[in-house]
């Protein structure tokens, strides 16, 4: 067979032939039968395995809707539920088409609560900052630590603000402990306002994103302590919340007359709930020895108190004939577990995460009632699916995910270990099998959940606690079989009066916390400073991660390709060569080190959050007044500094005096001030930061600038503004 110059191919008389496009495309075609084939077959075999699969699909429609960069028209959703109703309606045999279909549709629903959702917690945000302004609003909440002590307000007015543009909810800090108002009150306070902040940095930690799912449209401080106006409602709920908000400082009263800083401060922590008490090198120790979670009152705390709960008043009941006899005493005994669950939730003023893991504990208890598995991953999959179903901007946040990531990671573990503890129970006498698992089992517990979290610590906090394995190895049993079991005692006495002993013992048990994370962390190379891991990187690995995880035949390993590609994204990631605030007042340059040099005190939470993602953990820097840095990248005067990086040249203009020169001379200009027909190539002055944010710039050795902005990044959504 020839072809000819048009390429056709054709026979020896010249004759045009399809025979070999219809023989490859035949073959395709049946290479694609037998891939799908092959699918099937899998699925079949793991069809018990497929319901866990429906919270990831209504994961990645949520996680499709925050991903675009401008809000959807209202009939989207509707219009794409028409498809994926009618493939589900589609009676084609074969798993994979049909679950496609299943998970299609759930994607939609997905797409939809999250679109939903945002339409149903807008509310209006402040205009601008207001440095003078009298607020009026009921006390919704308290946080009570004597440092720095905060409210939050609603039923909100704002003199000279019209109703229709006042935020729904404003958050004040306080002066001192003194000016706590009592909860529930009216109060009117005069305070200085502004708007939730944006990012600091393009892909950095988005506060405006998350007080607009809290509906709080502006936060500030107070000026003067507030007048309380008119004295609490009345109702069931608001009564709830003043007792607990009561309760919470009752409770830090009572253990400060017993314990002393700091261990009082974490001591009052894991008995309210309020942290912002906990001094900040306390904070840090626990960070860097992979403690923090012992802070949060989330899935181990709620477990803890609701499983103390659970045995000690089912082995009460089991003390007593006629009850163990005829009655279901361990059904009881869930009740009684997930009533202290939701009591201990409420005077801990019921957190998000909190609000989780009492829903994780409701479903466990629930499957008791029904004689069910309660530790299963159908359990996990329905408690996810409710949270998402309810909150889906949660999916977004470090506490539901490294949550649920190590809840998932531990079943998925167990599950491939059961047969061997079943058969190890067997055969050992109760010495050889209690002890001896306890120890391993929390040796492999510690271990599964460091990995399973690890991602997500990386992505969220670009640290890592190298020795947490170790740290949790002592942490975890000295919470769990001393802390809390105290804590909850404590809880019982105090309104009585005499949880005081309790409170000591507990306190104890949590200095000794503290030794373990201030140790911990002093040891050489505690913390990993990572790379920044792009989203799509941390999505890659938590679909490897699933992947392994929710199938149980051999093809579950193809999800590590999935998580070594996730892993490997980090490599694209180009550290920025120069930052700069939305505002211009603070930049940021990379020095020779990798670290950062800052054009003013790096003492704001920008910089915070420069010096986490960007800063590889040295100590920051300054720029030099006048002269030339260590390294040679930075020259200033006091009218303007030259960054220089290979062939690109950047003038960070501080005085309008140099602006005209600089416009000529740089290939970058760079200023707070209006650049009117500055000719430089590329221009960042005034009115860019206004419209786009914080910026960052790379600097590349051909001379090429990459410009990423949190505009640009985010897009236009409800909650950002420009």
């Amino acid at each position: 067979m020839w072809a000819h110059g048009d390429g056709a191919p054709t026979d020896g008389d010249g004759v045009t032939g399809g025979t070999q496009d219809s023989g490859t495309d035949a073959t395709a075609a049946g290479g694609s039968r037998r891939i799908l084939a092959i699918l099937d077959d899998h699925l079949d075999a793991e069809a018990t395995r497929l319901v866990l699969w429906l919270p990831v699909a209504l994961g990645l429609g949520i996680a499709a809707y925050f991903a675009l960069r401008i809000e959807p028209a209202a009939w989207v959703t509707p219009l794409a539920a028409i498809p994926a109703l009618w493939f589900t309606r589609q009676t084609e045999t074969g798993w994979l088409r049909r679950w496609a279909a299943v998970g299609l549709a759930l994607g939609v629903v997905g797409f939809g609560a999250a679109q939903l959702r945002t339409w149903w917690v807008t509310a209006p945000v402040l205009d601008g900052p207001r440095w003078q302004a009298h607020v009026t609003g009921r006390v919704a909440s308290l946080e009570t630590a004597r440092r720095s002590p905060r409210m939050v307000l609603t039923q909100v007015a704002i003199d000279g603000v019209p109703a229709a543009k006042t935020p729904a909810r404003v958050r004040l800090s306080l002066r001192s402990a003194d000016w706590l108002p009592p909860p529930g009150s009216l109060v009117r306070v005069r305070a200085g306002l502004y708007p939730p902040a944006p990012p600091a940095a393009p892909g950095a930690y988005d506060f405006q994103r998350r007080a607009f799912f809290e509906r709080l449209g502006a936060v500030g401080f107070a000026r003067a302590p507030p007048q309380v106006v008119a004295p609490a409602e009345a109702g069931l709920f608001a009564w709830i919340g003043r007792q607990a908000t009561a309760a919470r400082q009752a409770i830090a009263g009572q253990v400060d007359t017993v314990a002393a800083p700091p261990a009082s401060a974490v001591t009052t922590a894991l008995l309210t709930g309020d942290r912002s008490g906990i001094d900040e090198s306390v904070l840090e120790d626990f960070r860097a020895a992979g403690l923090a979670h012992l802070l949060a009152i989330s899935g181990l705390h709620i477990a803890l108190i609701a499983g103390l709960c659970f045995f000690v008043s089912r082995a009460a009941m089991a003390a007593i004939p006629a009850l163990v006899l005829f009655y279901p005493i361990k059904k009881w005994a869930a009740v009684i577990g997930l009533l202290a669950a939701m009591a201990y939730m409420v005077l801990v003023g019921a957190p998000v995460p909190t609000q989780r893991s009492v829903l994780m504990t409701a479903l466990v208890m629930l499957a008791i009632l029904i004689d069910r598995n309660p530790f299963s991953m159908r359990t996990v999959a329905w408690a996810s699916v409710v949270v998402l179903a309810v909150e889906p901007e949660a999916m977004l946040g470090p506490s539901f995910q490294m949550s649920f990531g190590a809840v998932v990671a531990l079943i998925a573990v167990y599950e491939r270990l059961d047969p061997f503890i079943q058969n190890w129970r067997r055969n050992a006498g109760w010495a050889g099998f209690a002890v001896p698992l306890y120890a391993v089992g929390l040796l492999v517990t510690s271990f599964v959940a460091t990995v399973a979290t690890l991602p997500f610590a990386m992505f969220h906090f670009q640290q890592v606690a190298l020795y947490g394995l170790f740290a949790n190895m002592l942490a975890v049993p000295l919470t769990a079989y001393w802390i809390m079991p105290w804590a909850l005692l404590a809880l019982i006495l105090m309104p009585f009066g005499a949880g005081s002993f309790a409170v000591q013992a507990m306190n104890w048990g949590v200095s000794g916390l503290i030794g373990i994370a201030d140790a911990v962390a002093a040891w050489p190379g505690s913390t990993w400073i990572t790379p920044v891991l792009p989203s799509a990187g941390l999505g890659l690995i938590v679909l490897g991660g699933l992947w392994v995880a929710l199938w149980q035949r051999a093809w579950r390993w193809w999800g590590l390709i999935a998580v070594v590609a996730g892993f490997a994204t980090m490599a694209t990631v180009r550290t920025p060569d120069l930052l700069i605030t939305g505002d211009g007042h603070l930049m940021a340059v990379r020095t020779a080190d990798g670290g950062l040099s800052y054009s003013a005190a790096p003492d704001s939470f920008a910089a915070e959050i420069w010096q986490q993602r960007h800063g590889r953990g040295m100590a920051p820097q300054r720029w030099p007044d006048h002269g030339i840095s260590t390294d040679g990248r930075l020259s200033c005067d006091p009218q303007a500094c030259l960054i220089r990086r290979g062939p690109v040249t950047v003038s960070v203009v501080r005085r309008l005096e140099a602006l005209a020169e600089d416009c000529r001379s740089a290939d970058v200009v760079v200023t707070p001030l209006h650049a009117w027909r500055c000719p430089a190539p590329l221009v960042i002055d005034r009115r860019a930061l206004q419209r786009h944010g914080a910026h960052a710039l790379v600097l590349h050795d051909d001379g090429a600038v990459t410009v990423r902005s949190v505009g640009t990044a985010r897009g236009n959504r409800p909650w950002t503004t420009p």
